[in-house]
């Protein structure tokens, strides 16, 4: 290949990785501003998260056009191929995890008394999982680190505990507080939607992994591995 073309590929993959990055920092915010909205009961916030959501859209079609273009122009082989197909896949998941992010954001206004609902004191929680996750993700991917994609992938269980845990004491609440039943409601609705994010976090990390070492890392995987080992 000539030395331009390789200049080329190199600078395209660069901008596909810039803005899987972009992404990913638009997405983390849209998180912590959702979260801080709902316990703020901050309305204004709550809509700023929704209003810039179409951001996380444009650059997901941004990403979808130019490596199409690689694919198409450059004809990438191993390595380079699943840096491309990673990318294309991650950025429909971190604009997945927008979307539940803008989901959290408009049931901000669905929310009341909520300094009656005590296990709203997990949500913070659970949100600051779900926002490292997608944070180490990312970086993950831009250094093409193994290691840490698998640091995320068993992150994901400590979220699924919480979310549990909160499921739990919801319930437990609007048994013995009626009133507060259509909020706590809402509020399951919120760690549903932060498990979820956890969720995609994790698929990106399997994607992740799996551009850096040609292997799959799967669930089922890691399952197996446990059984073994005992």
């Amino acid at each position: 290949m000539a030395e331009h073309t390789v200049k080329a590929f190199d600078d395209e993959i660069g901008r596909l990785r810039g803005l899987i990055a972009e992404m990913g920092g638009l997405a983390e915010v849209a998180i912590a501003d959702a979260i801080t909205a709902l316990i703020e009961d901050d309305s204004e916030l709550a809509q700023k998260v929704v209003d810039n959501d179409p951001k996380l859209d444009k650059l997901e079609a941004e990403v979808d056009r130019l490596a199409v273009r690689v694919i198409a122009l450059r004809a990438p082989m191993a390595n380079d191929l699943r840096d491309v197909i990673a990318a294309l896949k991650i950025s429909g998941i971190v604009e997945r995890i927008g979307d539940y992010a803008k989901n959290i954001a408009k049931r901000v206004n669905e929310v009341e008394s909520r300094t009656k609902i005590k296990p709203v004191t997990l949500v913070p929680a659970m949100a600051e999982i779900a926002k490292s996750m997608v944070h180490d993700i990312l970086n993950a991917y831009a250094a093409r680190d193994a290691g840490m994609a698998v640091e995320v992938i068993e992150r994901d269980e400590k979220l699924d505990n919480l979310y549990n845990t909160l499921f739990r004491n919801l319930v437990s609440h609007m048994m013995e507080n009626p009133a507060t039943i259509s909020s706590a409601a809402q509020l399951l609705f919120v760690g549903r939607n932060l498990e979820r994010i956890g969720d995609h976090a994790t698929n990106v990390a399997e994607m992740v992994y799996f551009a850096a070492t040609g292997e799959y890392h799967s669930e089922g995987d890691r399952k197996e591995k446990g059984e073994a080992d005992n």
